[in-house]
């Protein structure tokens, strides 16, 4: 079953999920926008952090124009009787990485270990592959470039 929230918690979530307010007291600022106060703003933020279901507050960085314009997700298949949770945390681990998932495969796509590189060079990504490649020893998997980026946003819950 969902989590209900009131209306006054939903608005403070829905300003949460884009951009803070630029200023020094942002969550005064939404506390004042949505009618209640700073304390309640930062209360229920920080129930919903300890709970989990608010993994971190942070920076978003834009990596292409922070530098980081080549990018390759790569499909690995694990082969059955591998510990594919070890070697997908194992490459988590890497700097390089921003996403690791593993996914359910198909008869015609048999990869289910997926990895997101970013590099600021061309070849980056490349020798990122070779040296997970190397340290798993793993040699089935699929690079595929991005090419252009057509949409990217976080998701919007409220």
């Amino acid at each position: 079953m969902a989590k209900q929230f009131s209306d006054t918690q939903r608005e403070i979530l829905r300003r949460v999920q884009g951009t803070l307010p630029d200023s020094a007291t942002p969550f005064a600022d939404i506390a004042a926008e949505v009618g209640t106060t700073e304390d309640e703003v930062l209360t229920l933020l920080r129930e919903m952090k300890d709970s989990k279901e608010i993994r971190r507050f942070g920076a978003t960085l834009r990596h292409q124009k922070a530098g980081y314009s080549h990018n390759a997700m790569v499909a690995w298949r694990i082969p059955e009787g591998e510990d594919i949770d070890a070697i997908g945390e194992a490459m988590a681990q890497r700097s390089e990485i921003s996403h690791c998932y593993i996914r359910l495969t198909t008869p015609e796509w048999t990869y289910n270990l997926y990895t997101m590189i970013h590099g600021q060079n061309p070849g980056d990504h490349a020798r990122v592959v070779k040296e997970m490649s190397e340290a798993t020893g793993l040699t089935d998997y699929d690079v595929l470039e991005s090419v252009k980026e057509l949409k990217k946003t976080s998701m919007v819950y409220f």
